[in-house]
């Protein structure tokens, strides 16, 4: 574990939620990117309007990390009900930066860290009349103090300042007035710049900074997504708008002006659930974003969906549970929901993006799984993923890329067939084919969600229910080689130690990972991608001695999947759980497997 030093130190800054900081901390950030190092931003906010605490974290990371640091050693404290709090997170070495117009003398307190005070408050009070003014632009002033304490390049935040009030032109000078204001204070008054800072770098070229809410919303447009229905829930809100903006983008014909989609708010998520189904029996291709509870609200519809073998894709954007839980933090806690939403026996296809990269192509992949095996697809992703910035490598499509409708039959097939059955496997593939109404008076059927044969009609007799319902699972099980495979990191020498992880977990674990090998430690680490599993992964953990599974939620979930659903050894397998609500860092992971491994030679 290394000291913080030359682009390699995590900022936090310390907020007050609806007081406009979010467009300065962005700039922070983007500040940094643009001068070509790598960076992480974790925002951490309240899930009510404004008034309570939020932290925006920036992790500089010169080695390319896409993780936390567990450690904070620069703090920009601008909220006085968080100092005691702000100073205590601060590791030894590091510096806090707060608002000295209301002088703290206790914030000297701590003789191992550096505290300074800036009075940026007084300063924006005496510089800028409006009251609204004056506060936005003290967040300015503060962009203003870290470019002079982390010597970022005044000219990058002048393009992002100019980028950012495009259209707004007069905007510009009165902001850059408080990001000068707050950085002649510091060169003057404080020693510039501190021992760890940024310096340029070439890291970034052919990355982008995006969310990946956003990132799924593109891909479901390339991904040939023409209907969306939800019902706003936080996190998953913002996929919605995503999908809207680059539909009135890419969707709307320029000669005529007419709209190639359609989106709906439903009046609760059962609805829009329904609204999916019917827009996918229609031979739309649809999707719905929700969270948990959406989930929890769909469970009908998509039972029926399942059973009925409808194409449906559900986008569950992970948060903290049970009930209403935390909104706006973070966990890994829909895994067997989702794996098994609704009553009866069903299994359904997931798939686990890591970053906002793969929400990008996993978005369109999913829907053509559900429409290739005529079934639900829940694409999991999280709050962590979903709403913060990353930075991955530019996005790319195959311009060959043609979408899979599945066995869907023709007015012309229709005509050539002798007798249409909805539910009959006909080419033994457990998938039947399908039509869509309208197309011929041969492909009518009627859809029922009761009990039905494989030739479609009403049924109470078990043996002919059981038929359909063996083909369902045979159906899933073979979905298995259409799942994207598991992603393995091996370590450079044999390892006896493995780990196990899926999503937003994957930056933290492979970092620690990375560290435990050059502390000669040993682990190859295998990334799930998708449910139903393949042999690989039971493969994996009978390679090992013992498998750690890392994931975010209390009852090891990932764990018990992997138990109930492969060959894999229960006696092989660890659990390492984080539940906080924060996203993971890598000295988690670290210190769980080495303690385990001390405790386990001592024993």
């Amino acid at each position: 574990m290394s000291a913080p030093g030359i682009n390699d130190f995590t900022l936090r800054v310390a907020t007050v939620n609806g007081t406009g900081s979010a467009s300065a901390n962005g700039l922070l950030m983007k500040a940094i990117f643009r001068m070509g190092v790598p960076v992480v931003g974790k925002n951490i906010f309240p899930s009510n309007i404004q008034g309570l605490p939020t932290w925006y974290e920036i992790r500089v990371t010169g080695d390319g990390h896409a993780g936390r640091d567990g450690e904070i050693h620069f703090v920009i404290a601008m909220n006085p009900e968080t100092y005691a709090d702000d100073l205590a997170s601060l590791a030894p070495g590091g510096v806090l930066l707060y608002d000295s117009t209301w002088p703290r003398p206790q914030l000297l307190s701590r003789p191992d860290v550096t505290v300074l005070g800036a009075p940026l408050s007084a300063m924006c009070n005496e510089a800028f009349k409006a009251a609204r003014s004056r506060i936005l632009m003290k967040n300015m002033a503060y962009v203003g103090a870290a470019a002079a304490l982390l010597d970022l390049d005044l000219d990058v935040i002048k393009q992002l300042v100019t980028e950012m009030f495009a259209g707004k032109e007069k905007l510009i000078p009165l902001n850059m007035q408080a990001v000068e204001l707050g950085r002649n204070y510091a060169l003057q008054n404080f020693t510039c710049p501190l021992n760890f800072r940024t310096k340029p770098m070439e890291k970034a070229k052919g990355k982008i900074m995006i969310d990946g809410n956003t990132a799924a919303g593109l891909g479901m447009v390339y991904g040939g997504a023409t209907f969306g229905a939800w019902y706003p829930i936080t996190p998953s809100t913002s996929l919605m708008d995503a999908f809207q903006l680059y539909c009135d983008k890419l969707r709307v014909d320029a000669d005529t002006g007419l709209h190639n989609y359609c989106i709906l708010q439903a009046e609760d998520e059962l609805a829009a659930a329904g609204l999916v189904i019917g827009a996918s029996w229609a031979g739309a291709r649809g999707f719905t974003p929700t969270s948990g509870p959406g989930i929890s609200l769909m469970s009908e519809f998509i039972g029926f969906a399942y059973y009925t073998e409808v194409p449906l894709v559900i986008c569950d954007i992970q948060r903290v549970g049970p009930s209403t839980g935390m909104p706006t933090r973070t966990q890994q806690c829909d895994i067997q929901l989702c794996a098994y939403a609704s009553h009866g026996d069903t299994r359904h296809l997931v798939l686990y993006p890591a970053h906002p990269g793969e929400c990008f192509e996993f978005a369109a992949m999913s829907l053509d799984l559900a429409e290739r095996f005529q079934t639900p697809v829940f694409f999991l992703s999280d709050i962590d993923i979903g709403m913060n910035d990353w930075m991955v490598d530019e996005l790319t499509w195959p311009e060959d890329y043609v979408p899979d409708r599945g066995k869907v039959l023709s007015a012309e097939d229709l005509e050539e067939t002798k007798a249409f059955y909805r539910y009959l496997d006909v080419d033994g593939d457990a998938i039947p084919y399908r039509t869509l109404p309208g197309t011929h008076k041969k492909g009518a059927y009627f859809l029922r969600g009761s009990g039905h044969t494989k030739l479609g009609r009403y049924t109470e007799k078990g043996e002919e229910y059981k038929e359909v319902v063996d083909r369902l699972y045979d159906k899933w099980k073979r979905a298995a080689a259409f799942m994207p495979a598991p992603v393995v990191t091996p370590a450079s020498r044999p390892a006896r130690l493995g780990i196990i992880a899926i999503g937003s977990s994957d930056g933290a674990v492979r970092e620690a990972r990375d560290r435990l090998e050059a502390a000669g430690m040993p682990v190859d680490y295998m990334r799930i991608r998708g449910f139903p599993f393949s042999d690989e992964v039971a493969a994996f953990v009978e390679a090992h001695d013992e498998v750690f599974v890392v994931e975010q939620n209390r009852d090891a979930q990932l764990l018990g999947l992997i138990i109930t659903e492969t060959a894999a050894q229960k006696e092989k397998l660890t659990p390492v759980l984080h539940y906080s609500g924060e996203p993971l860092n890598y000295r988690f992971v670290y210190d769980a497997i080495e303690n385990a491994v001390k405790v386990r030679k001592i024993a």
